[in-house]
Parts: C-alpha cells; sequence; structure tokens
C-alpha cells in the first residue's frame, strides 16, 4: 500500500519577491515580475527584459567564501531550500537522516558561470579557471550542498529535464517516500538563465518575445498577440514528508502531493504534440486515483508560444473532456516569466496555495482572447472557487512532460 505524501515546508525565490507570502500576494492581486534586463547591458539583444530576482541575498545563510564558488543558480536554490526546511519546522535533531534526502534539478545549470569562465579563458588563458569551476556549475550540486548542510543521507541526486524539471524532481520525490525508500525530501527546482548567452540562446531560435516596448506586458498566455516566452529566473522548493511522519510531529501540512505523470512526445525537439501532455494527464490523474470530474484548478505550463497555449488547451479538452469546461485554470507564467527549471517548482507552490486559500491566480495581460482559445483561463483578474483538487503541467524541450496532482488537506 502506498503511503500518503504531504507538503510541510515551501521556500521561494522568484522575480515578484522572496518569501511565500509576498509572492503569493502578488500573484492574486496579478502583480508583473517583468522589466527591463539590469544584470548585464541588453542593449544589443533582441529580447531587452526579462523576469529578475531582486533584493536576493545569501547573508547568513551561506558562507560567504562558499558562496562565491557557486553560480547564481546553485545559491537561489540552496537559500529556497533552506527557507523550505525552517518553515518545516523540523526537528533536525531527531530526525532518521538516512531516511531523508533531496532532489533539486536545474534545467540548463551553472550558465553564468560558463559563460563566464570561457570569456576568462579566451583574454587570458586555461589558468583562469577556478578548482571550484565544475562543482559550482553542476546541476545536481544544490541536493549535493544541502545534503552536506543538513546530513542527510537518503537519496541525493538533481533532474535535468529541461522545463519539467521541477516536477520530475516533485515526482520522483514523492514516490520515493509512497514506497517507503525516504521519510523526508527536499524537492524543487532552480534556474538563473537571465545572462548574455541565455537570452542571445533563446533569441536565436526564435522562442522569446520582443515586446520590448511594453515588458510588463509581454507574457500573454492565451493572447491572441502574443509573440514568445519572457525569461525568468529563481527557485521553488517544498518539504515532502510522509503523512505519519509529519503528523506524529505536528506539522503544519500545506496539502497534500497525490498524483504523478510523465510522458515523452516523441515527435520534435522544440514543437509540441497533444499526445504527449494529454497522456502526461491522463497518467497523474490515474497515479491519483480520482476522476476528471474531481479536479477543480489546472495550473497551466501556458507559456505564451504561439503554438504550445492552444496545444495545452487542446490536450485539456482531450483528457478532461465535457469537464473542461468547468475547470478554472491558469497561467501564472503571465506574472513571473518562464523560470524554466524551476518554472513547475514555483507553480506547485501557486497551486498549493490555490487550495489553501480557495483562489484561483489570474492569468494577465490577456487584451484580446484568441479565437481559439474556448477555456476559463481566468483572464486579468483572480477567481474565488472552491479547490479541492489541482492539476499542474510542465513541457519541455525534447517532447517531456510532467504533471502533478495535489489535494487540498
Amino acid at each position: 500500500m502506498k503511503r500518503r505524501v504531504v507538503i510541510t515546508g515551501i521556500g521561494i525565490i522568484s522575480p515578484l519577491g522572496n518569501d511565500l507570502n509576498t509572492v503569493w500576494n502578488n500573484i492574486k492581486n496579478g502583480v508583473s515580475g517583468v522589466d527591463l534586463i539590469t544584470k548585464f547591458d541588453a542593449s544589443n539583444h533582441f529580447t531587452k527584459f526579462a523576469g529578475e530576482v531582486k533584493n536576493f541575498s545569501t547573508e547568513n545563510l551561506i558562507d560567504a567564501k562558499d558562496a562565491r564558488r557557486m553560480d547564481l543558480f546553485m545559491q537561489y536554490g540552496i537559500v529556497a531550500g533552506i527557507n523550505a526546511v525552517n518553515d518545516s519546522g523540523i526537528n533536525l535533531e531527531t530526525i532518521d537522516k538516512t531516511r531523508a534526502g533531496i532532489i533539486i534539478g536545474s534545467g540548463i545549470g551553472g550558465l553564468n558561470e560558463i559563460q563566464n569562465t570561457v570569456i576568462g579563458v579566451l583574454n587570458g588563458g586555461v589558468r583562469k579557471v577556478s578548482p571550484f569551476f565544475i562543482t559550482g556549475v553542476i546541476s545536481n550540486m544544490i541536493s549535493g550542498n544541502l545534503s552536506i548542510k543538513y546530513g542527510f543521507q537518503g537519496v541525493n541526486y538533481g533532474i535535468v529535464s529541461a522545463c519539467a524539471t521541477g516536477n520530475h524532481c516533485i515526482g520522483d520525490a514523492m514516490r520515493y517516500i509512497q514506497y517507503g525508500d525516504c521519510d523526508v525530501i527536499l524537492t524543487g527546482g532552480a534556474e538563473a538563465a537571465v545572462c548574455p548567452l541565455g537570452v542571445a540562446g533563446f533569441n536565436a531560435c526564435k522562442a522569446l518575445s520582443t515586446r520590448n516596448d511594453s515588458p510588463k506586458t509581454a507574457s500573454r498566455p492565451w493572447d491572441k498577440n502574443r509573440d514568445g516566452f519572457v525569461m525568468g529566473e529563481g527557485a521553488g522548493v517544498l518539504v515532502l514528508e510522509e503523512y505519519e511522519h509529519a503528523k506524529k510531529r505536528g506539522a503544519n501540512i500545506y496539502a497534500e502531493l497525490i498524483g504523478y505523470g510523465a510522458t515523452s512526445d516523441a515527435y520534435h525537439i522544440t514543437a509540441p504534440s497533444i499526445e504527449g501532455p494529454y497522456l502526461s494527464m491522463k497518467k497523474a490523474l490515474s497515479s491519483a486515483e480520482i476522476n476528471i470530474d474531481d479536479i477543480d484548478y489546472v495550473n497551466a505550463h501556458g507559456t505564451s508560444t504561439i503554438i504550445g497555449d492552444i496545444n495545452e488547451l487542446n490536450a485539456t479538452k482531450k483528457c478532461f473532456l465535457d469537464h473542461a469546461k468547468k475547470l478554472s485554470i491558469s497561467s501564472t507564467k503571465s506574472m513571473t516569466g518562464h523560470l524554466l527549471g524551476a518554472a513547475s517548482a514555483i507553480e506547485a507552490i501557486f497551486t498549493i496555495m490555490s487550495l489553501r486559500e480557495n483562489i484561483v491566480p489570474p492569468t494577465i495581460n490577456i487584451f484580446e482572447l484568441d479565437n481559439e482559445c474556448d477555456l476559463d483561463v481566468t483572464p486579468n483578474v483572480a477567481k474565488e472557487r472552491k479547490v479541492n483538487y489541482a492539476l499542474s503541467n510542465s513541457f519541455g524541450f525534447g517532447g517531456v512532460n510532467a504533471t502533478i496532482v495535489l489535494k487540498k488537506f
């Protein structure tokens, strides 16, 4: 018999703030975290804006010397992980650390540090490469550093699956707990690809919006005039815990994680299919052992790409049949931008808060709804409704799809 899995801690670093209350209030109120890029001179780039993290600090959380040896994505993930552990109230002195693990991934990893090191080598030779370069950029080192910090001796790795990374990590972590391998796992994703190489790379494949005259309205899922996604950055980390373990210590339980589905389009590296997302949702619902008409809210992948947004709605209609018309759907990427490997991790957090407060976040920047969009995508204003079960989608390059299902606790 599968064991129950609950969420007992949350940590978030995002373009809308670096603590849960601030971020969630901004999400509910339809605030955009997107603006002109400040991290570097973007004047020569086709896209000059992004969802940047603001007022971020590692002070008192990561040793200053250690922080200098880490790419920014790693700092985001570690701080979010520390905040999640603190939020959980878990007693690190009494838990069985051989049954505590970490699965936190990144879609791209240490792109800033890779870029800067290559520039250093070209200008000054190979002696410019730091002995901490490799451990400062590889994607699994959020998990590695946090496992050392907390002495967790259970599972310890990171998943790399483009923009589905966060949900894949959460889903794997759920199963380790369900089947008895661990009692506690920190899980989620982190990304920091807002740098010259990252922006130029996505511009080169025509993926990013170039609405430079109006950055805050550039991320506009399902709007007729959408022109690509907006790069974001940050991290989301959850503490997953076996229900009886959490109950015994009197933990605050945010929600229950009940389903997970993962599939491949097996179709194209970047272009989406309907079948892959449809099967991902179908498998997640089967894993959760609930019916399609139990779901109240879908936090969509919804990136603001011309093909992807409608493709996801078509997959949703195929999965939910007549119930699709009764769903509330929204894309919080309209406010945060697309955090790549961290996207589904922070979106899991928004879905959890939707369950807790019976509020469906809005999809902002819908000025003229796409003629093909015939479902309720919660345009521009949040909606109050009972949310007992919710589903969160994430899809990525390579044809990867991952879906999780959450239940009100």
